[in-house]
């Protein structure tokens, strides 16, 4: 049974039910080994986070940062802020100085949660230009700290503010006085397109969020669910509040690139996801395949096109499947999907809400296939996470983001611009009304940016409205789209498609370097760096070759004449990327502008 509480008093309501079961599993800053605390000694750090903020002196809607990876003290932090009517506003552990810089002053925050010795050290060196930064509190015992600065305070010390909760009288009074209105975040998106813009997350958008949720997403208290994507993503945030209005275990995973390990280690039931996740997984697999002796190669292939019939010709189009078709699946589920799902950790599997980017086609039927339960959808930042999303045991489209979730009204506008309207949409950007007030149609729908379509009630995405690019010769071409049919090759790891006011069709391409070498030394091509991979003509025919057979369904103008293979990757230090991983376009196409040039000479 869902809890759904005011969030200034959901962790409370929800220790009441669940007492002393375990409700967080995590590792410290660095640590090795799990831990884990119960639902009473959640709530009873949290009352005491809340009680310290009254003592440092934090107002009814003020605003603080939190700059950290994933962690308790995360949670311990954005509860104990909401207990007093305070609002959080995350900042992604990669963000630059610039940006710290730029959210710090745009929102006037006077305390600053920090997470390690990277964020402690970006927010030192930025705090001469923040204004208002009054206090950097640190999350990781292990930093360093400067001795009788008065600037600075450890996690430890700030929560013995809080011993005694000798405010708490005030922190429930100011529960008592919360309402739906009040703002719980600020978000400030990725801005793949210009500077970020704070999106307001109320109260009662986490409210109706969560309620609609919970009728589409049959999470409940006996899952074990690994938090992946960082808090700061809308998309992990409302996952991981829906999880705990349950009562489910939350295993908080603090670096990403740990997060196959922790999956062995922990066997998580759900993980919410972006699809570059599970094309990792794909690449993996077909990987083994691919180095398997002839038999077992044989039997992995036939048991993926029998997954592929039973989970996707039949069930996912809401047909029983044959018996025969049934018994054999059934089989080799238990013999061999079985094996996949141990090594990944997810014996156990429930499901995996998937969002963030379009899922390539060959990806989700793999993922299915191997009898795991994607569940895909769409959402922004601005609707609180989901709009859409597939409805577990239920038909589903592979290429569809989902059926609307209860309470959102979807129009599609002009330019088949998908529109919103409902109590999960923001109601602004935070000092912006000039983009707020260009965000809105006349009759009140928000304007996603994205572009799509309803077939059956389903939504279906093309592309990004203001990334459609248009050819020299007329033609308009979504890069996106491309981008995930060309990103299943295990020998392409980024990808960023140029067209824009071109003749034709070309790719910037990072390979999967790990693998090109592997197969350089396999057919004796010799390479002293990277960039001698890059020019290898032997090289450039094999990746055009799989190019050209992954495209074969492209319309001609769509297909990719030529590409550059780069020896190093796009990255957030160049701008190149935002803190989600998107494509700066305009970024790419100045850092590369004599690469591109030279694509299109004659």
């Amino acid at each position: 049974m869902q809890i759904n509480s005011h969030l200034s008093r959901l962790l409370y309501d929800v220790a009441a039910k669940y007492g002393d079961r375990e409700a967080l599993i995590y590792k410290n800053f660095s640590g090795k080994e799990w831990k884990s605390c119960s639902w009473n000694q959640f709530s009873g750090i949290v009352k005491q986070v809340s009680n310290a903020m009254l003592a440092l002196g934090v107002n009814v809607q003020e605003n603080l940062g939190v700059f950290s990876q994933n962690s308790v003290q995360y949670l311990f932090t954005d509860f104990g802020a909401w207990g007093i009517r305070a609002v959080t506003i995350p900042f992604y552990a990669t963000s630059s100085e610039q940006q710290i810089q730029f959210m710090v002053n745009d929102a006037k925050i006077r305390f600053l949660f920090v997470g390690e010795q990277e964020q402690f050290d970006k927010a030192r060196r930025v705090f001469p230009t923040c204004r208002s930064l009054e206090r950097i509190i640190v999350f990781d015992s292990a930093v360093k700290l400067p001795e009788a600065d008065p600037t600075v305070m450890s996690f430890t010390d700030f929560l013995k503010l809080g011993e005694g909760l000798t405010r708490q009288t005030e922190v429930e009074q100011r529960q008592q006085d919360a309402t739906m209105d009040d703002i719980a975040n600020i978000l400030y998106t990725s801005g793949t397109t210009g500077d970020s813009k704070g999106v307001i997350l109320s109260m009662g958008q986490f409210h109706a969020a969560m309620e609609a949720n919970h009728k589409d997403v049959p999470v409940d208290e006996n899952d074990r669910v690994m938090n992946f994507l960082p808090f700061t993503h809308i998309f992990e945030r409302g996952w991981a509040l829906l999880c705990i209005s349950v009562g489910a275990r939350l295993i908080v995973n603090t670096y990403p690139q740990e997060v196959q390990k922790s999956m062995r280690e922990q066997h998580p039931t759900c993980m919410s996801s972006v699809p570059r996740f599970w094309e990792k997984v794909y690449h993996g697999v077909q990987e083994k395949i691919e180095t398997s002796g002839t038999v077992q190669r044989k039997l992995f292939r036939h048991a993926l096109e029998v997954g592929r019939k039973h989970n996707i010709e039949y069930l996912a189009a809401g047909k029983q499947p044959p018996m025969a078709l049934h018994l054999e699946y059934e089989l080799l589920n238990k013999t061999v999907f079985s094996l996949v799902r141990k090594e990944l950790g997810l014996e156990n599997a429930h499901f995996f809400p998937t969002a963030g980017a379009t899922v390539a086609s060959h990806v989700e039927e793999f993922v299915h296939s191997i009898g795991l339960n994607m569940v895909v959808g769409y959402g922004l930042t601005e609707s609180l996470a989901t709009v859409s999303c597939d409805h577990l045991g239920k038909p589903f489209q592979v290429g569809s983001v989902g059926f609307p979730i209860q309470g959102i009204d979807i129009k599609i506008g002009e330019e088949g611009e998908i529109l919103l309207k409902g109590p999960t949409i923001t109601r602004g950007y935070y000092n912006r009304d000039d983009i707020t007030a260009q965000s809105f149609t006349a009759d009140g729908y928000f304007k996603t940016g994205d572009s799509g379509y309803l077939k059956d009630g389903e939504l279906f995405l093309k592309d990004r409205i203001k990334d459609l690019f248009k050819t020299s010769n007329g033609k308009y071409i979504a890069p996106q789209m491309i981008e995930s049919k060309l990103l299943v090759d295990k020998y392409i790891d980024q990808i960023a498609i140029i067209a824009d006011q071109r003749k034709f069709v070309s790719a910037l391409i990072v390979p999967e370097y790990k693998l090109l070498e592997e197969y350089a030394r396999t057919h004796d091509i010799a390479f002293n760096s990277r960039e001698d991979l890059c020019k290898d003509k032997r090289i450039i025919r094999m990746l055009s070759e799989r190019i050209e057979t992954l495209q074969q369904q492209l319309a001609h103008y769509e297909q990719v004449k030529r590409f550059t293979l780069l020896p190093k990757g796009f990255s957030m230090e160049r701008g190149e990327l935002t803190n989600t991983l998107k494509i700066k376009r305009r970024v790419l196409n100045e850092n590369y502008k004599a690469e591109i040039d030279k694509m299109y000479e004659e």
